[in-house]
């Protein structure tokens, strides 16, 4: 099977549980996510998460660097050894924007593969919308008429403007955009100094530039005006915004995926983080000290969306690719053909 492949493998091992796994490399984590079915869902078996730093140094170079490629090498040993002591029927495991963009992305999933066992396709930015949407499709059945679904990821920003059916069908995707901007990219285009409010606004700018010829197909603007149009975001910036939002004293699922923020509410919990400083955001329980440089990046991009579409509500969803992928392969559905980077749409509408 080539890297550009669906890397759905099935495992025949009838004395094990009906369990699913779904690995999710981007450009700053590596999620591997193990599930059986319950219901209209799942429950989750087992859970991992690392900071990789995969896309750290491609925003200069347009390579993977060696470093980077070992610390994920490391994480997926680590997966790959999860799975050997947990049967599964079938694995699908994808690459994101940092291998999309990377010269030698493709070689490197092939060392993946070699060296670790490992299947690993690159997505197109498309299918990586979708996912997104079919993980978060329970959450937007009360949310109104339109919805723009955002993810702030390490290397790129997806934004979906989505039709939802007050009659419970499931949302349709209106049309998509995927920006070459995300938490680390913005680290290595403006450094450290996030917390600096003449830099944050910067970003802000920076973001907000890429986000209006979506604005301008799409007209978004017009229809928040008209009302029943609310905010979701899959992303750690949004979901940190919940804890801070909520008080929470340690970061907690099950009280921050679903929660609905105010817009008031999201701006005031943006304010707190800002005014913690460096140390304050190490120490703070919702961040940590791994975390913490990306967190001015990442609400720099949340602060351009909200400006551009002020939205009166934010939905945040602690949930994306890998509950996505959990979700297709339980209903049977096979893995989407890859694309290559040059096939990477515009932001024009879908077709009805």
């Amino acid at each position: 099977m080539s890297d550009h492949a669906a890397a759905v493998s099935s495992v025949d091992r009838r004395q094990g549980p009906m369990a699913y796994a779904a690995l999710d490399l981007g450009t700053n984590n590596c999620r591997l996510l193990v599930g059986a079915p319950a219901g209209d869902g799942f429950r989750v078996l087992e859970s991992f998460s690392r900071i990789v730093r995969l896309g750290e140094g491609l925003e200069g170079c347009g390579e993977l660097s060696a470093p980077a490629m070992e610390r994920t090498l490391d994480a997926l040993r680590g997966c790959a050894a999860r799975l050997e002591r947990r049967p599964v029927r079938a694995l699908r495991a994808i690459a994101t924007e940092a291998c999309r963009r990377a010269a030698n992305g493709p070689a490197f999933l092939r060392r993946v593969r070699d060296e670790v066992g490992l299947d690993i396709s690159i997505i197109s930015s498309r299918e990586e919308v979708e996912l997104a949407l079919d993980s978060c499709a329970p959450l937007l059945r009360d949310a109104g008429r339109r919805a723009i679904l955002f993810d702030i990821g390490g290397g790129s920003t997806e934004l979906a403007w989505i039709r939802l059916d007050p009659g419970g069908a499931r949302p349709q995707l209106i049309g998509y955009v995927s920006l070459p901007l995300g938490v680390v990219t913005l680290v290595e285009r403006y450094g450290d100094r996030g917390l600096d409010p003449a830099v944050f606004e910067a970003m802000v700018e920076d973001a907000t530039a890429r986000l209006r010829n979506f604005e301008t197909i799409h007209r978004i603007g017009a229809e928040i005006r008209q009302g029943g149009v609310g905010l979701l975001g899959t992303s750690g910036t949004v979901t940190t915004l919940a804890g801070i939002a909520l008080d929470l004293p340690r970061y907690s699922r099950p009280m921050v995926d679903g929660v609905v923020l105010s817009a008031e509410a999201a701006r005031a919990a943006l304010a707190r983080l800002r005014a913690y400083g460096r140390e304050g955001l190490a120490a703070h329980p919702c961040v940590g000290p791994e975390r913490a440089e990306f967190v001015m990046p990442g609400c720099a991009i949340f602060a351009a969306i909200h400006r551009l579409w002020p939205a009166p509500t934010v939905m945040v969803a602690d949930r994306g690719l890998r509950e996505g992928m959990l979700l297709r392969m339980m209903r049977g559905e096979p893995a989407r053909p890859n694309r290559r980077r040059s096939d990477q749409p515009s932001a024009a509408p879908l077709p009805a």
